[in-house]
């Protein structure tokens, strides 16, 4: 009975922290919805054509090109000069 109840004690501690960083991240906007639905019908997504046998693919090709586009705004990652080479 006592292993048991240590068990089910350790369990509940080690589980706390877990469940405590569950919500960590903040709910989306209407805002940021609506901003993610165009950014998606702009990169090819129509939402009023979906087929149920093709919507994984349609969808996660237009995540897959609004994610290339939202990379490309970063940083340059080529370099204009080269220090210490003649």
């Amino acid at each position: 009975m006592k292993i048991s109840l240590v068990a089910v004690s350790l369990a509940v501690v080690f589980s706390a922290p877990t469940l405590s960083f569950a919500q960590s991240s903040q709910p989306l906007t209407r805002a940021q919805v609506r901003a993610e639905m165009v950014q998606l019908e702009h990169a090819g997504y129509n939402p009023a054509r979906m087929n149920p046998r093709t919507y994984p693919a349609d969808i996660q090709s237009a995540e897959m090109r609004v994610a290339q586009e939202n990379a490309a705004y970063g940083a340059s990652t080529e370099g204009s000069s080269q220090v210490g080479v003649k």
